[in-house]
């Protein structure tokens, strides 16, 4: 068996984290069908990949609200059942114990950045061998950060840890401390927003120095999964796209998160480049993310695609995608977790391209055809199971 692997969820006591942790105990219950996992279906070799039972939660956040409330609210806005909270409570509250406090830039409290990523590490640290775990997987579902202007220090590990080790010094926002101080740690990471961590070399050195596998950015679960199907269809089909508009509606606190000045940049970019990838060049695409309170957890997303037909005729395609992004993106989390740990446990370091499946801006793959992603993952997989 794969053995005992711990999941870390930065963003802990989040929409997406309490969903997954949520989902991950009706899994094991025999409470709920895996419904929406990618890794159910592809026959994971046990030895290699960890089951729904071998997984062990625990996570960072500063938010203090426990599990348990943060599922009820969940169920009050329709993203989980309303039974599920009662029914696991046993188990999210295990899981909120092993919740600790993340790196908060507003805290004054460490001298220097090498102090925060040091306690982080120790935080992991302390959690795999309190639970006697083979490895743990360390995946970011925090709210997404604007992207980080470039310093002289991000491009080489040694300058980045003497920066980080100069009081006054912040070198490093929280997501891209959090992937240094996971991979200080020996463990693998996973970048589900669009935050920079995993863009900036030195942070990838460090991984790379360790021999960790690491994967990322920005999960794909709504909008931009129709397109990485759609934008296929007109090349294939030898269709000119002409444009292609699209605008994002979102509550909760994503959207409120979103709604911030700067901090949807990255997310646009990372939409942008997937769609430019898909259609071989360059396409006015303008895209809106807006912050919508009133529509809660749900997220609703309009696309209009102006197309040429044969003898330039116009036409044009529109679809709308209304959906709760917690949902759809939790079990991708736990997907993501498996994987992962596999790709440890079988030695593999580095940028995990075949796991492109699962992101908007992979890293380690220029794929953005979801179909072809698919037959990658799956012909990895097996890869694996027949390497052991």
């Amino acid at each position: 068996m794969a053995g005992r692997t711990g999941l870390w969820l930065v963003g802990g006591r989040g929409s997406v984290a309490t969903t997954a942790v949520c989902g991950l105990a009706a899994l094991r219950a025999g409470l709920a069908p895996a419904t929406g996992s990618v890794s159910e279906r592809l026959d994971l070799d046990p030895g290699v990949f960890p089951g729904w039972s071998e997984l062990v939660t625990g996570g960072h956040d500063v938010v203090p609200t426990p599990l348990g409330k943060r599922a009820e609210e969940l169920a009050a806005a329709g993203v989980l059942p309303a039974w599920l909270p009662s029914a696991v409570a046993g188990e999210l509250a295990a899981a909120d114990r092993e919740i600790r406090r993340g790196h908060d830039p507003a805290d004054d409290t460490p001298a220097t950045q090498a102090e925060a990523a040091a306690r982080l590490a120790a935080d992991l640290a302390d959690f795999r061998r309190s639970h006697g775990l083979e490895r743990v997987v360390v995946v970011n579902v925090s709210s997404t950060e604007p992207p980080l202007p470039p310093r002289p220090e991000h491009a080489d590990l040694a300058a980045l840890d003497d920066a980080l080790a100069r009081p006054g010094r912040r070198v490093l926002g929280p997501a891209a401390l959090s992937a240094y101080a996971a991979f200080s740690a020996g463990c693998p990471y996973v970048d589900f927003t669009p935050s920079p961590g995993l863009r900036i070399p030195a942070v990838t050195e460090l991984a790379d120095r360790h021999g960790l596998p690491y994967a990322g950015c920005d999960g794909k679960t709504g909008e931009t999964l129709l397109r990485s199907v759609l934008a296929p269809m007109f090349t294939a089909r030898g269709l000119r796209v002409r444009s292609w508009s699209g605008t994002n509606l979102l509550g909760g606190g994503d959207g409120a998160n979103l709604g911030v000045a700067g901090r949807a940049r990255g997310k646009l970019e990372s939409k942008a480049r997937g769609l430019a990838a898909l259609l071989g060049g360059d396409v006015t695409a303008p895209l809106h993310i807006d912050h919508v309170p009133d529509l809660g957890e749900r997220k609703v997303a309009w696309d209009h695609v102006s197309f040429e037909g044969f003898l330039g005729t116009p036409m044009s395609l529109q679809l709308t995608w209304d959906g709760y992004d917690s949902t759809l993106a939790a079990p991708l989390v736990l997907d993501l977790a498996r994987l992962v740990a596999g790709a440890h446990a079988a030695g593999i370091s580095g940028p995990l391209g075949a796991l492109a499946f699962f992101f908007k801006d992979p890293l380690g793959s220029d794929e953005h055809r979801l179909a072809r992603q698919e037959q990658d993952l799956v012909s990895w997989t097996r890869r694996i199971a027949v390497a052991r």
